[in-house]
């Protein structure tokens, strides 16, 4: 949160009708780049990350007067976004097992590839083993994954965005932090 505004100062101005515009206004300028980089680990593409912030914004200015502050408001923003993101994960996924029937590998080749390709993705070969490793985790492992290593979140937090308990989460994360070690030896 901004030292210019609080959490509280920020909730109150949503609350309000006469003020929510510009309480939204702010809550973007202060949480678009966080949900931006977020998308950006689930999606890998700067377009795509782009396209599901702007839908997760969008979401949450149709979700705003039913905000109860019962959660801090980036917790309630990063449910939002999480959930874009899964979908379009899913709806990818999907549209992949329609068009080919190349299965998970080929859906992973799909998405190296196109992490290759972006111009905003600058990574050694090492970075690309660690990604092609993290990517061919099962869904869930990759997000729990991803919010513990990249934005080093507690387990309290990530349960509160997954509705998983914290020892499913950390067993999850073991996991995930085994596979990854495996995947990286094979391919030393």
């Amino acid at each position: 949160m901004s030292p210019l505004i609080t959490e509280e100062e920020l909730r109150e101005l949503l609350q309000n009708p006469e003020s929510r515009r510009r309480g939204f206004a702010l809550l973007v300028k202060l949480y678009s780049r966080q949900i931006y980089w977020q998308m950006r680990r689930i999606v890998y593409s700067h377009d795509d990350a782009n396209d599901l912030v702007q839908n997760t914004f969008l979401k949450a200015w149709d979700a705003i007067e039913g905000f109860r502050g019962e959660a801090k408001l980036s917790t309630w923003l990063y449910r939002i976004a999480l959930y874009e993101g899964l979908s379009f994960v899913r709806r990818q996924r999907r549209e992949q097992e329609l068009l080919h029937d190349g299965g998970d590998q080929e859906l992973l080749d799909r998405m190296m590839e196109r992490l290759v390709a972006d111009q905003y993705f600058d990574a050694d070969a090492y970075e690309l083993k660690f990604q092609r490793a993290l990517l061919s985790l099962p869904e869930k492992q990759q997000l729990v994954f991803r919010l513990r290593y990249y934005d080093e979140m507690p387990y309290e937090q990530i349960s509160s965005l997954t509705g998983t308990s914290t020892g499913a989460l950390k067993a999850s994360y073991h996991h995930a932090a085994n596979k990854i070690r495996e995947q990286l030896a094979l391919e030393d």
